[in-house]
């Protein structure tokens, strides 16, 4: 991925619009620029551990709120591995649904030295446009200004956050190394295709919303179109409690950092 490169595309797709009435009398306001996000971002103060953060996006008006965890050992000459977590409820519109990052990935990844970017979905699902342009610009801003591996980036997410990580997955893998959906009902029969990084996927065998036997039938079905998924059933597990799900998240760790990293 060439620097910045995903961030001016973006740009460039919102930037695309009808005229207006603009003319000598009214010359037009200047549109913010992917440059302008650019440097806000790099005047925003971030410091080793936990930042929780808003950013202009490149609608004026329009604000990303997002935290960021920075490894201590992350430096130009020690790239660390980057974490890209989406929350689950997306569209309860929570104001602070990005800083519960203590549920799983925190204690999933502690003592790893990884990056963690968890951003707010707005209350909208992963999938919305919105939200692919907010993911697509953070992620570009992430690994192009700090000391970020790029060939160790990770998607994960719980519920609605875990079918954004099997999107993500089949339509931007050129992004991630793998992806680590949990309690998902990610339609591979609506979105066909085999994928291109390996999954690991998780599921409460007594998931109350989304049943087992539906999720299991996605996963055979983007197996049987050529994708690399290892699919765990976590026994006894329901819907509504993800923190329980910490041991097998653990486990999905080990086999990034022993088949993946």
């Amino acid at each position: 991925m060439k620097p910045l490169l995903l961030l001016s595309l973006v740009f460039l797709m919102l930037s695309c619009g009808g005229g207006g009435d603009d003319g000598p009398d009214n010359p037009p306001d200047r549109p913010r620029s992917a440059q302008d996000v650019i440097d806000d971002f790099n005047n925003l103060t971030i410091n080793i551990g936990t930042n929780d953060l808003v950013l202009e996006s490149l609608v004026e008006g329009v604000f990303w709120n997002f935290r960021l965890i920075v490894p201590e050992g992350a430096t130009a000459a020690n790239k660390r591995p980057l974490v890209l977590r989406l929350h689950g409820a997306a569209q309860a519109n929570s104001p602070t649904a990005h800083q519960s990052t203590a549920c799983l990935v925190e204690p999933g990844f502690e003592g790893k030295d990884v990056f963690i970017l968890s951003p707010n979905s707005n209350g909208a699902l992963w999938e919305t446009q919105a939200n692919i342009q907010q993911i697509l610009a953070l992620l570009d801003l992430t690994t192009s200004n700090l000391n970020v591996d790029s060939d160790k980036v990770v998607i994960t997410g719980y519920s609605d956050g875990g079918n954004g990580s099997w999107f993500f997955a089949q339509f931007y893998s050129n992004l991630f190394a793998a992806s680590i959906p949990m309690a998902t009902s990610y339609d591979t029969f609506k979105n066909p295709g085999k994928i291109n990084i390996p999954l690991y996927v998780i599921h409460g065998s007594e998931d109350d919303l989304f049943p087992l036997e539906m999720t299991q039938a996605f996963v055979e079905e983007s197996i049987a179109a050529g994708s690399d998924i290892t699919f765990v059933v976590a026994d006894g597990l329901v819907h509504n409690e993800p923190c329980t799900y910490l041991d097998e998240f653990k486990e999905a760790v080990s086999w990034l950092e022993t088949e993946v990293w």
